[in-house]
């Protein structure tokens, strides 16, 4: 029975492990309000010129509406390893590098 339980225990260790949330801030820099998309977790709506915490796993898609409009979704970015802890993402910024991306 004590084996049981250890082995419960180390598995229960383990699978926490790995998967790794990621806490940061979204930066909204504009004036519009950006909606996104970060399924299984929420679909914020961005308020012009404000500041939003998320934690995130690694793996997290994150979507944006590439014309603004709902039926655009767009890939926005991947939450990977090089993600650190409490960086400020500018969601404004990125949103616009991407549409470039996209057109190209």
């Amino acid at each position: 029975m004590k084996k049981l339980f250890f082995t419960l225990f180390l598995g229960l260790i383990f699978a926490n492990g790995k998967a790794q949330n990621i806490p940061m801030t979204f930066h909204n820099g504009s004036f519009k309000s950006i909606p996104l998309i970060i399924p299984g977790v929420m679909n914020p709506n961005l308020s012009p010129k404000s500041n939003s915490g998320v934690s995130l796993e690694v793996g997290q898609k994150v979507y944006f509406f590439s014309n603004g409009k709902r039926n655009s979704k767009a890939l926005l970015f991947i939450v990977d390893d090089s993600f650190k802890r409490d960086t400020i993402l500018q969601i404004d910024e990125i949103i616009e590098k991407r549409k470039l991306e996209l057109l190209n």
